[in-house]
């Protein structure tokens, strides 16, 4: 980052091709569909360009950061837009191969992920940077900018709703 902080482009490439995979799968599930996930990832690594010098490696590290951008970036485009449309995402669903999951499994996936969406901004972003970006409680509640207390309590409160949603379609 100290590279880039001096307009280093080929150190800005290095870190961008380093770190995109994981930005663009937290905004893609933050906002359910590829147009929005490009746009908010091309925006994150626009503004770790613009803005390089607000890194603070003593305060997080540069993936937490990262994150944190587009994790406001995301939040910004939900206040605006509201929820995106699930459509994209349920194609994709009902393209995955059909001999290694059932027409019943596709259903509780579809239900699953239109619960999480479903889910206030602040449980969502709890849920997804734990559970499917791996950060720790830590972590995520540093790019949340929430206590470890605040983020596990949004956990705790997903993960209820999300077993009410799957089991009360169960029955």
């Amino acid at each position: 980052m100290q590279a880039v902080c001096e307009g280093n482009q080929s150190a800005y490439q290095t870190l961008v091709g380093r770190h995109t995979g994981a930005i663009s799968h937290y905004a893609y599930r933050m906002l359910g569909n590829h147009k929005d996930t490009e746009d908010i990832t091309q925006e994150t690594f626009l503004r770790m360009w613009t803005h390089s010098d607000k890194f603070k490696p003593n305060k997080s590290k540069l993936t937490t950061w990262l994150h944190r951008i587009a994790h406001n970036l995301c939040i910004d485009y939900l206040r605006k837009h509201g929820n995106t449309d699930l459509t994209e995402r349920f194609d994709e669903i009902a393209l995955t191969d059909d001999t290694s999951s059932t027409v019943d499994a596709k259903e509780k996936v579809e239900r699953l992920y239109k619960a999480v969406m479903g889910l206030p901004e602040g449980q969502r972003s709890a849920l997804t940077l734990c559970h499917f970006q791996n950060f720790s409680n830590q972590e995520a509640a540093d790019i949340l900018d929430v206590t470890i207390k605040a983020l596990e309590s949004n956990l705790t409160r997903a993960r209820q709703k999300l077993r009410d949603i799957v089991g009360n379609a169960d029955k």
